[in-house]
C-alpha cells in the first residue's frame, strides 16, 4: 500500500457513543455472534462427517454457512474487543485487511446463492439427471468460479482505495467499510466511487438474474406438477433458499448500493447488523429448522455422542 500521509490508525466509532446503550449493543452483537457460530460450524460439521448428506444441495449449504461465518467473524469480534477495552483504534493495515475481507466474503457469498438456485433449479426440474449434472467435479469448478468472481470484481477498486492518501482518521461505522474509509481520504475519490457503484450493481444484477431465470423455470416446473401434494413438496426443496435470497438481496440494496454514497454512512451502519450480525444468525436456523435430513442428522449425530460418553462408565 503506497501510503503518503502521516495516518497510522484509525478511530472506529461504532453505533452509539451512549456507554449504557454500548453495554446492550455488546450483549446483542455478542448473542448474534455466539449462536451464529455455533449455528454455522454445526452445519459444516454435519455435512463434512454424515455421509447422508453428500449430495450438491448439502456442499454448497456447508460453502455458504463458511461464508457467512466468515463475514460476521471479519468485523464483529474486532468491535466486541473495541466495546470491552475501550480502544477505538485500529491500524490502517488491520482497517484494509477487515475491508478486504468483508467485501469479497460478501461478494463470494451472492454468487454462491446464484450457483444454489441453479442447484435448485436442475433438483426441481432435472430431477433424473440431477446427480449427473451436478457432480463433485461440477460442485467444486461452481464454487471457485464464486471465489474467483467475487474477487475480479472487486479488485479494481480495491487496489485504487489501498493507493488513497488519508487525512482524517475517523470511521463513522463500526467495521471498515468503503463509504467512511472514502470519506477520511484527502485524494479526489469520485472515480473510486464510481468503480464501488458499478461493482455493486454488477454483483446484485448479475447474481439476481441468475436467481431470477433459476426460480422462473422452478415455478413453471411447479405449477405443471399434477397434484397439490407434488407442488407443496417442490417448493417445500427451495423455500429455504428464497428465505434467505429475500434476507440478502434486501440487505444488500442499502449496504452494498448505497454505501458509496458518503451520506448514507449512518443509514448503512445500521442496515449492515441484518447483513454481517442478524443474517449469519438466522441462516443456518432457517435451513435446518425447514429440512429434515438435516434435522434427523443433528440428532443422530446427538445421539451418538451421548452413547460414547456413556460407554466409558459401563
Amino acid at each position: 500500500m503506497r501510503n503518503h500521509s502521516s495516518v497510522t490508525t484509525f478511530i472506529i466509532l461504532g453505533l452509539t457513543n451512549d456507554p449504557q446503550l454500548e453495554i446492550v449493543v455488546f450483549i446483542f452483537l455478542f448473542i448474534t455472534y455466539l449462536f451464529s457460530v455455533l449455528g454455522n460450524l454445526t452445519i459444516i460439521v454435519l455435512i463434512f462427517i454424515d455421509s447422508h448428506l453428500k449430495s450438491a444441495m448439502y456442499f454448497f449449504l456447508q460453502n455458504f454457512s463458511f461464508l457467512e461465518l466468515s463475514i460476521t467473524t471479519s468485523c464483529v469480534p474486532t468491535y466486541l474487543h473495541i466495546i470491552l477495552s475501550g480502544d477505538k483504534t485500529i491500524s490502517v493495515k488491520a482497517c484494509f485487511i477487515q475491508f478486504f475481507c468483508i467485501v469479497l466474503f460478501g461478494a463470494t457469498d451472492f454468487f454462491l446463492l446464484a450457483v444454489m438456485s441453479y442447484d435448485r433449479y436442475v433438483a426441481i426440474c432435472k430431477p433424473l439427471h440431477y446427480v449427473t449434472i451436478m457432480n463433485r467435479r461440477v460442485c467444486r469448478n461452481l464454487i471457485i468460479c464464486c471465489w474467483v468472481s467475487g474477487l475480479l470484481v472487486i479488485f479494481l477498486p480495491l487496489v485504487l482505495t489501498l493507493n488513497l492518501e488519508f487525512c482524517g482518521s475517523v470511521i463513522n461505522h463500526y467495521f471498515c467499510d468503503a463509504s467512511p474509509l472514502l470519506k477520511n481520504s484527502c485524494s479526489d475519490t469520485w472515480m473510486i466511487e464510481q468503480l464501488v457503484v458499478v461493482s455493486a450493481v454488477l454483483i446484485f444484477i448479475t447474481t439476481l438474474v441468475g436467481v431470477a431465470v433459476s426460480y422462473t423455470c422452478i415455478i413453471r416446473m411447479i405449477l405443471r406438477l399434477p397434484s397439490v401434494q407434488q407442488r407443496k413438496k417442490a417448493f417445500s426443496t427451495c423455500s429455504s433458499h428464497m428465505i434467505v435470497v429475500s434476507i440478502s438481496y434486501s440487505g444488500a440494496i442499502f449496504t452494498y448500493i448505497k454505501a458509496s454514497a458518503k451520506d448514507e454512512v449512518d443509514i448503512n451502519k445500521v442496515v449492515s447488523l441484518l447483513t454481517v450480525s442478524i443474517a449469519p444468525l438466522l441462516n443456518p436456523f432457517i435451513y435446518t429448522l425447514r429440512n429434515k435430513q438435516v434435522k434427523q442428522s443433528f440428532h443422530d449425530t446427538l445421539k451418538r455422542f451421548a452413547l460414547l460418553s456413556k460407554k466409558p462408565l459401563d
